[in-house]
C-alpha cells in the first residue's frame, strides 16, 4: 500500500515558517490578487488565498473587476500595483475572460513582483536556471517529492501535460535536479508505454481517473495535479483506489498538490518582499 503524501500537513508547516519569518520584518509582505469576472471557482480560490494571507499576517488586497473590463483598464491597475511599495507580489487569477490577453497582462507585472513566476521574463529565467521565484504548483510538487525523501537525481520522470502553468515548468525543475524527463500530451502515441517507465509520474490534464493501475510502474511515485468534479465528488486524473495498491507514494485529491500551491504562493511573496523590506 502506498504512502499517502499529505499536502495539507506539509503546507501547514510551510505557513508556520513563513509566519515566524514575518514577525522579524519591519512591515508585512503584501500580495495583490486581480480577479476578472465572477467565476464561482475563481472566487473560491481567491478567497482561500486571502485567508492564507491572514494566517501568516500578510497585507493582502483583492481587485475584482467586471467580466467586461477592458484590457487597458487591467493594465492600468497592474501599473499602479507595480508602483505600490506595500505590494510585493501580484497575481492574476486565471482563467480570464475571452477578450483579455492574460499573458500580456502577466508580462506587464514587474518580474520582481511576478509572484507566480509566469511572466515571459521569469519563464525565460527558469529555462536558463536563473530565477528568484518559480511557479507555485510546480514548486509545490518538487517540495512534496523532497518531503518524502525521494532522491530525484537519475529518476525517470514523466509529465503528462505541457501547460506553462504546470507541465513545462515542473519538467524544467525536475531537470535542474538531474531527473530524466519525458513530456506526454494529447498527441503522444502509446501513452501507457511511456507512463509505465516512470519512476515519477505527474499528471496535469484534467481527465478524471484516466491513469489506471495498468499504466503505472510498480513502486512509482504518483503526483496527481488534476482536479475534476464527478457528481458531488472531486477526483484526480489518477484512479486513486486502484493505483495506490501498487505504487510507493501518491498524492490524494483533494489534499495533495492544491494546498502546496497556496503555501508556495505565500513563500514566493515572502521571498519577493525580503529585499524590499530590509
Amino acid at each position: 500500500m502506498a504512502k499517502i503524501i499529505d499536502g495539507n500537513k506539509i503546507a501547514k508547516s510551510i505557513r508556520s515558517k513563513v509566519r515566524l519569518r514575518v514577525k522579524t520584518l519591519s512591515r508585512p509582505p503584501g500580495l495583490a490578487v486581480i480577479q476578472l469576472g465572477q467565476d464561482p471557482a475563481s472566487t473560491v480560490y481567491v478567497n482561500h488565498k486571502i485567508k492564507d494571507c491572514h494566517k501568516v499576517n500578510f497585507h493582502s488586497e483583492v481587485h475584482r473587476l467586471s467580466e467586461n473590463v477592458s484590457q487597458n483598464r487591467v493594465l492600468e491597475l497592474v501599473d499602479r500595483l507595480n508602483n505600490l511599495q506595500k505590494i510585493d507580489g501580484i497575481l492574476l487569477q486565471m482563467p480570464t475572460p475571452d477578450h483579455i490577453d492574460g499573458q500580456a497582462i502577466i508580462d506587464t507585472i514587474l518580474p520582481t513582483k511576478d509572484v507566480d513566476g509566469l511572466s515571459s521574463a521569469n519563464q525565460g529565467g527558469l529555462l536558463i536556471g536563473r530565477h528568484q521565484v518559480t511557479p507555485c504548483t510546480p514548486t509545490g510538487i518538487i517540495r512534496l517529492l523532497d518531503e518524502i525523501g525521494l532522491d530525484i537525481a537519475g529518476k525517470k520522470a514523466v509529465c503528462i501535460g505541457r501547460s506553462t502553468l504546470v507541465g513545462k515548468p515542473v519538467g524544467l525543475l525536475l531537470m535542474e535536479r538531474n531527473a530524466t524527463v519525458t513530456y506526454c500530451h494529447s498527441k503522444t502515441e502509446n501513452l501507457a508505454t511511456e507512463t509505465r517507465q516512470a519512476d515519477i509520474l505527474i499528471s496535469a490534464v484534467g481527465q478524471p481517473r484516466m491513469i489506471t493501475s495498468q499504466m503505472v510502474k510498480p513502486d512509482a511515485v504518483i503526483i496527481d495535479v488534476g482536479i475534476n468534479r464527478v457528481g458531488q465528488n472531486l477526483v484526480g486524473d489518477v484512479d486513486f483506489e486502484a493505483v495506490e495498491k501498487i505504487v510507493s507514494a501518491i498524492t490524494p485529491v483533494p489534499g495533495g498538490v492544491g494546498p502546496m500551491t497556496r503555501a508556495i504562493l505565500l513563500e514566493n511573496t515572502l521571498r519577493l518582499a525580503e529585499p524590499n523590506i530590509g
